[in-house]
């Protein structure tokens, strides 16, 4: 299954160029959070999606049904469609599968709800509350935006919902059920009950995020979407189409271990799935996008899960965590992440992990700092691990020049 195509909205652009580049500078999202000061928050620094003006992408009357999260998602799509060089009315009918996970959904409109009835006496709330807001709206307005009457669902699994998406997408297309689908996620959750929960929960970090460094206090919430264009290579070749990369295997597992603390079974066992849904060794693995959250349980268990894995090639396997760069944008965070591994194999470029001084040795892998690095390795993982233990993650495949890979579309 091949990637023919990526979108992106984030704190680094509303683009996928934008994301990659500010990857490859090692230039990081995460700015102040103007709200921490006035709500008396733990954390002061968030990674959100700025100067973004809906009016420049939708009309009033679509504005009416649209809250953020579903902005993002529909901008996103656009831009994978176009980028995998196909028109609005080649991705329309049956044959096209939609996969669009949220995590929340639409916060900000609920809040503005809550607002209404509980701050401001009101008795009423808008009459497009429910279409707004619900998580599946995205996979909705994406669908409408684009004519799709194929397959179209939402899955909703925290931290892992991106790649939930793109898995089981792939699989869709596998299988026969579609000629292609879009898949991805998006996230929209700064509000102030989003930024105060986060805040009860202790893991957000006061001053950065710094996946696997010694100093590592807690992950960044960030925003925005990330979405992928995914054919058949024959499909794909045959209209004249260049792959960026080939999703190759999926794997899925659950800890059932505990609500918020990461077990080493349960990863370990995703990424093994993966590897046996592409027919993979484990030592055939040259590269890791790792969920790498910066928050100290959560990197140290990866790191144990990843030297299950890999043995003593884990410590010689470049390993990138883009969530330095990104933030955390939860349900978003493994779709963007999967756009990141995309363009890493199209490229041959690992990007760094941004603002990272000494590493862990605890952690003891070959962390991607400072520069990026060249990668000449064929198969990489890119690691989804969510609260409630669920996991999720894809192998995916460096194309040779002979399939058509070019590596300057994004």
């Amino acid at each position: 299954m091949v990637v023919t195509g990526v979108g992106a909205v984030s704190a680094l652009g509303h683009d996928a160029p934008s994301l990659w580049a500010a990857h490859c500078a090692g230039r990081s999202g995460i700015r102040p959070l103007e709200e921490a000061g006035p709500l008396g928050l733990r954390y002061s620094a968030a990674a959100r999606v700025a100067d973004w003006v809906p009016e420049a992408h939708f009309g009033p009357s679509q504005l009416l049904l649209l809250d953020r999260f579903a902005q993002f998602a529909v901008v996103a799509a656009r831009e994978a469609l176009a980028g995998a060089g196909l028109a609005r009315t080649e991705a329309a009918g049956a044959r096209t599968a939609l996969v669009i996970g949220s995590g929340s959904g639409g916060e900000g409109t609920r809040e503005v709800a809550s607002q209404a009835l509980f701050r401001d006496g009101h008795t009423r709330v808008h009459p497009f509350l429910v279409p707004r807001s619900m998580p599946s709206a995205a996979a909705s307005q994406v669908s409408m935006d684009l004519g799709v009457t194929g397959p179209v669902l939402t899955v909703s699994t925290a931290c892992a919902t991106g790649t939930h998406a793109i898995g089981l997408a792939s699989w869709f297309v596998r299988a026969g059920v579609a000629d292609r689908a879009i898949a991805g996620a998006s996230e929209a959750p700064f509000t102030v009950g989003v930024l105060r929960a986060w805040d009860a929960l202790r893991v957000v970090s006061p001053d950065g995020c710094r996946p696997f460094a010694c100093d590592r206090r807690g992950m960044i919430l960030g925003e925005g979407a990330g979405m992928l264009v995914l054919e058949t290579l024959e499909g794909a070749l045959a209209r004249g189409a260049t792959p960026l990369a080939e999703v190759v295997g999926f794997g899925m597992s659950a800890d059932a271990h505990h609500i918020t603390q990461p077990s080493v079974d349960g990863p370990l066992q995703a990424m093994r799935e993966a590897l046996a849904d592409a027919g993979l060794p484990a030592d055939a693995i040259g590269h890791v996008n790792a969920h790498g959250t910066g928050t100290p349980t959560n990197d140290a268990t990866e790191a144990r899960a990843l030297h299950a894995l890999l043995g003593a090639r884990a410590r010689r396997v470049a390993v990138t965590a883009t969530k330095s760069i990104t933030g955390h944008p939860v349900g978003a965070a493994g779709a963007l992440e999967a756009v990141v591994t995309a363009l890493t194999l199209a490229h041959g470029v690992v990007p760094p992990t941004a603002g990272v001084g000494p590493l862990d040795p605890s952690c003891d892998l070959d962390v991607v700092v400072g520069a990026p690095r060249s990668l000449d390795a064929e198969y990489a993982l890119s690691n989804s691990f969510a609260f409630g233990g669920l996991n999720a993650v894809l192998a995916l495949r460096r194309l040779a020049p002979s399939a058509g890979t070019v590596a300057a579309r994004a």
